[in-house]
């Protein structure tokens, strides 16, 4: 299938400016396939979930959050591993763009999961956690190619690019299987 056009809206995970998952969703830019263009969203204006404010009506950054996921279509989340799970951050982004359950635009949104850690697990258990909060925005969650960047200190540079040949390779591939399995979902 060909991935024309295609829109992927990236999100870290991570706050800091040259964290290792930013350099994930940059690494991911620089290696999107031609025809697929990836635009990062940061997730720092996003004000913590109240249904009292929800009730007022969405924020300007949460609003802007939906309007971008609505327009892809794909996600790309790269997520650090904090506690076994994942940044309080990505979490309350998730809370926001859930809501109203019905009709949420995270319904039957493709996503696909990567995440970079200092440990020897990569972001196994985050991912998972992850998965977890989709399956009630019933989010297509991609199964595989699984992407845990392990031991980030020795793949990045000190700016947080991804230097790491191989993991640029798995990067790669989890781009190009998004594409084609997304094209797949909306052509049944």
């Amino acid at each position: 299938m060909n991935g024309q056009g295609f829109r992927i809206l990236g999100i870290a995970g991570s706050l800091r400016a040259h964290s290792y998952n930013r350099g994930l969703l940059r690494a991911a830019a620089e290696l999107a396939p031609d025809d697929a263009r990836i635009e990062t969203f940061d997730l720092a204006p996003i004000p913590p979930y109240n249904a009292d404010v929800e009730a007022q009506g969405d924020p300007e950054p949460v609003r802007e959050l939906k309007s971008k996921i609505h327009a892809a279509d794909a996600l790309l989340i790269a997520t650090p591993e904090y506690n076994y799970s994942i940044p309080g951050v990505l979490k309350n982004a998730i809370d926001w763009a859930s809501r109203p359950p019905e009709g949420a635009v995270l319904r039957h949104k493709p996503v696909a999961m990567m995440g970079a850690s200092t440990g020897n697990f990569g972001t196994a258990r985050a991912q998972l956690a992850l998965r977890q909060a989709f399956q009630f925005t019933k989010s297509f969650a991609m199964l595989e190619p699984e992407v845990y960047v392990f031991r980030a200190r020795e793949r990045f540079d000190a700016e947080g690019n991804l230097t790491d040949e191989d993991t640029r390779d798995r990067v790669r591939a989890l781009l190009e299987a998004l594409i084609i399995w997304t094209n797949k979902l909306k052509n049944g």
